[in-house]
């Protein structure tokens, strides 16, 4: 395997991004796991949208309360989502503004018409 010719000083006008510790790393992973799954993405994008109970999430996704809650618990294992009891009734919300921003972001990309990519070179 050849070496790379050049080096950071070759390119001064680049911005270095920080790098973070193996932990951290980590965890971002599992996020991006726990949120790369589309029903739980789906029930994200729902609470970016503000906080719900487990019967609004069922019945806006069509499906069973136990399903959700099982997604909801995963959900919360990464703290992506929070919830808080309000009497009889648990309200899940998005953790913080890091994650809305995420999905929000994700969505936004994802909804970007994607240029063509053009088909590879056969030799």
């Amino acid at each position: 395997m050849k070496t790379p010719d050049c080096s950071g000083h070759d390119h001064p006008n680049r911005p270095r991004a920080k790098l973070v510790n193996a932990e951290a790393l980590e965890r971002a992973a599992r996020l991006f796991r726990a949120l790369g799954e589309e029903s739980r993405l789906r029930i994200v994008a729902a609470l970016a949208q503000g906080e719900a109970c487990v019967t609004e999430l069922a019945q806006a996704s069509e499906e069973s309360l136990s399903t959700v809650s099982q997604r909801l618990r995963v959900l919360r294992a990464e703290n992506i989502v929070v919830r808080r009891r309000q009497g009889k009734h648990i309200n899940y919300a998005l953790a913080d503004a890091h994650v809305t921003e995420l999905v929000f972001n994700a969505l936004a990309h994802a909804g970007e018409s994607q240029p063509r990519r053009k088909p590879a070179n056969k030799s």
